[in-house]
């Protein structure tokens, strides 16, 4: 077998093609991947730390302005009319079951609703860190369904702010053998109480929250 012979010309495109191949492998091997790479590493690192730090700056520029509509918004909240218009709760209970009756008065289409029983309910449990006081009463009603679903619906979308919690509904037995079956109803409405003791709280607890609040 003949040895190939190259002449002059391509024997120096050869050693020029394997210079510049051994110059890449010696690149990749002694520079890219112990010097580029790692410092191309390191620039992408700062900037995702510039981007970073120029939200955190943005929002730390807002704060003032996000601080002062937190505080209005608090009492703006306060003086609303989703809080209870009496400043004492007991005036506000009573001022509750007043309310019922002439919610129930107000919805006796579809059939028969009446209050059976209404009574205030003394030191209505609360959350801890709830900063207004509470009013509640205990109601208990006799009514047909379709006026009990507008009775409920009326108090709890309505203005002040209501909550309908505890709620128990059962069929009186005496009256089922009867032709009327009325429901037996019973459930704690309760709201909160608006005065200025509490709009104040309000704005201080808006502009520092110690957690979360109703």
């Amino acid at each position: 077998m003949k040895a190939l012979k190259l002449t002059p010309r391509d024997s120096r495109i050869a050693a020029i093609g394997l210079l510049l191949l051994v110059l890449l492998l010696a690149y990749f091997l002694l520079l890219h991947w112990w010097f580029v790479a790692p410092l191309r590493d390191i620039d992408a690192q700062m900037d995702d730390l510039r981007d970073t730090q120029s939200r955190y700056a943005a929002a730390i520029a807002e704060k003032p302005l996000l601080e002062k509509r937190i505080a209005a918004l608090g009492a703006g909240q306060a003086a609303s009319n989703a809080f209870l218009p009496d400043d004492d709760p007991n005036t506000a209970a009573a001022d509750l079951m007043q309310r019922v009756v002439d919610t129930v008065g107000a919805h006796t289409a579809g059939g028969s609703c009446t209050v059976t029983q209404k009574m205030p309910v003394t030191n209505p449990q609360s959350a801890p860190d709830e900063p207004y006081r509470k009013a509640a009463v205990s109601i208990n009603l006799s009514c047909d369904v379709q006026p009990l679903v507008s009775v409920l619906q009326s108090l709890e979308q309505g203005t002040p702010y209501l909550f309908v919690d505890n709620l128990n509904i059962y069929r009186n037995p005496v009256a089922a053998q009867g032709n009327g079956l009325p429901l037996e109803v019973q459930f704690t409405l309760s709201g909160y109480v608006h005065s200025s003791n509490t709009a104040a709280g309000a704005s201080g607890a808006a502009a520092n929250p110690p957690g979360d609040t109703p």
